[in-house]
């Protein structure tokens, strides 16, 4: 039996290796069209690689997918997140958690995952070709069942009994012109990782300051989010902006990255509580200067920046404020609005929503529905999840499950 599979990144490689072991009769081929492989592993993380997250009970941990939810419940039963942890483990690699439930290797480093991936299909015997692109596939049903033909970019024609396609997302539809054809639907796709760029904002300025908790709400839409908040160069970034662009990456698509949202530095106090804590502070300290020392653990320059935006000059001492003035600084903390145009790639991270519909895949063991002996992995499907390690998660999970069950029936 020949298993070939056409991509080179974490789902690609953890197929490849469970089909290995699982079927060890088999010849395992992997084909990835870059120079390397486990480039997104590279760079995931800052060169760190966010394994996956904390592991935690199913109801809680399936609710961090965007799109995708119900189809990964099952698949996680089979392999979860604690899996993971332990097949990492197995193979020599012991990860650590962060606070904020990140995981990632004790070395920080995102090659000690690489090399171990590709030390277990060189363990295993997969033969992995790289700068091997493929252009199409055809398939005929014989006999012994199904036969593939998989054209590569350099006209040789590979064949193969089983054929797992784990080539990742595109950000456009196009580039799932190659599967549509075999009458699979593609779900458009839409980036779902992304920060928002707010040209002209006056907090532009403070690149590098971070907020530990912020609400941020779109305007005219369900989506909001707390969590922490990073200031950049060209807008705003963070958990709770990644989060956000997740949840709301079809609906911001249709806005062509063009809203509204509003957020509020103080997730705990209404405007009016903010409001009769700076009307107080009048009479707590009136001879200190109201630039000079923050309030609310805010940090200093933002702080400074709320304070030049409400009209408040440097040396402008508590007592001698005006309440119309402090009623401006409860609103900017309470209520900053600020409009968006245009998106900015999460670092390197390029993570999208759609892909494969669900429809057409068999749940339990990943196999197409339309063409038999076809299976799918990874991001390819339309399956997202929010930052955090999820999407290597749903990489891993159904890896494993689609190299279980790729030689079954064989």
């Amino acid at each position: 039996m020949q298993i070939v599979i056409i991509g080179g990144g974490a789902s690609g490689f953890m197929a490849a290796i469970t089909a290995a072991e699982t079927y060890p009769e088999a010849r395992i081929i992997v084909l990835e069209k870059n120079k390397t492989v486990l480039n997104k592993v590279r760079i995931s993380g800052g060169g760190r690689c966010n394994v996956t997250h904390k592991p935690s009970d199913l109801r809680f941990f399936i609710k961090n997918y965007p799109r995708g939810e119900k189809f990964l419940r099952k698949l996680l039963t089979q392999f979860d997140a604690q899996s993971t942890v332990d097949w990492f483990e197995n193979r020599g690699v012991k990860l650590k958690t962060e606070n904020d439930g990140r995981m990632f290797p004790v070395t920080d480093s995102s090659q000690t995952i690489i090399e171990c991936l590709i030390r277990a299909a060189r363990i295993a015997g997969i033969d992995v070709r790289t700068s091997t692109g493929v252009k199409s596939f055809a398939w005929t049903e014989g006999q012994t069942g199904m036969r593939f033909s998989i054209l590569l970019d350099s006209e040789e024609v590979i064949s193969a009994d089983k054929l797992l396609i784990a080539t990742g997302g595109h950000p456009k539809s196009s580039g799932f012109h190659w599967l549509s054809v075999h009458d699979h639907t593609i779900v458009e796709p839409f980036p779902s990782l992304f920060t928002f760029n707010v040209p002209n904002g006056y907090l532009l300025p403070l690149a590098g300051v971070a907020v530990q908790d912020a609400h941020i709400k779109i305007i005219g839409t369900k989506h909001e989010w707390r969590g922490p908040v990073l200031l950049t160069h060209w807008g705003f970034s963070g958990p709770a902006i990644l989060k956000l662009s997740a949840w709301g990456a079809r609906d911001l698509a249709a806005l062509d990255y063009h809203f509204t949202f509003k957020i509020s530095w103080l997730p705990d106090m209404n405007e009016q509580q903010v409001r009769e804590f700076l009307i107080a502070e009048k009479t707590n300290t009136p001879k200190q200067q109201i630039t000079s020392h923050t309030r609310f653990g805010l940090p200093l320059r933002l702080w400074k920046a709320f304070t030049e935006k409400a009209e408040i000059t440097e040396n402008l001492r508590w007592s001698e404020t005006t309440n119309k003035v402090l009623n401006r600084m409860a609103e900017l903390l309470t209520n900053s609005q600020f409009d968006v145009k245009g998106k900015s790639t999460y670092k390197e991270e390029f993570v999208t929503c759609g892909g494969i519909t669900l429809a057409d895949i068999d749940q339990g063991t990943l196999e197409s529905k339309k063409v038999p002996g076809l299976f799918f992995a990874g991001e390819v499907l339309d399956v997202d999840g929010i930052t955090g390690g999820f999407n290597f998660q749903n990489a891993w999970t159904t890896g494993f499950v689609a190299g279980r069950e790729i030689g079954k029936n064989s």
